[in-house]
């Protein structure tokens, strides 16, 4: 049964799934020192490593849907805790390539991990990660977060076209 009220729109639904899951990873990851929005940092950094990138701030940003200064933040933070190593781009010194220490790498691991069972028993509801549900959820999701929200998008208010100018 639902926590939410009844005839709750989309949008606080979306809200309330969001900030359910942003709090469980972060008590999630709390014991290896990481909050979610580090996590998020560090997990997409792993991710990128394996895949042999080595992203600036900017990509990093761009990847994870965080405002450049936020991730510039988190990335200082991180470099703090020896998690992450920052240096300068030597094709463009005004970019600031990030890369996961060895303790970084390691912590990763072990976040990705537990970030994983949570993730399994979050999707329990729906079957399970591969089920049918969970595709069809995962499918509407990338639905939503392709549409445009912003005012300078083309479609009119009754989702019409509007004269461009």
């Amino acid at each position: 049964m639902s926590t939410a009220p009844e005839g709750a729109t989309p949008g606080f639904l979306v809200w309330r799934l969001s900030t359910k899951w942003r709090v469980a990873v972060d008590r999630a990851v709390a014991p290896l020192g990481l909050t979610h929005a580090q996590y998020s940092l560090v997990a997409t950094l792993f991710g990128m490593h394996s895949a042999g990138l080595r992203p600036s701030q900017r990509q990093l940003a761009d990847h994870t849907g965080l405002e450049a200064l936020y991730v510039s933040k988190l990335a200082r933070a991180l470099e703090a805790a020896g998690l992450v190593d920052r240096a300068r781009d030597p094709d463009d010194p005004r970019a600031v390539r990030l890369s996961l220490s060895t303790h970084g790498h390691e912590v990763a691991r072990q976040a990705t991990g537990v970030v994983q069972q949570l993730h399994e028993r979050f999707l329990q509801p729906l079957g399970g990660v591969d089920s049918t549900r969970t595709k069809n959820f995962v499918r509407e999701l990338h639905a939503l977060l392709d549409a445009p929200l912003d005012p300078s998008s083309t479609a009119g208010p009754t989702g019409t076209e509007k004269e461009q100018p």
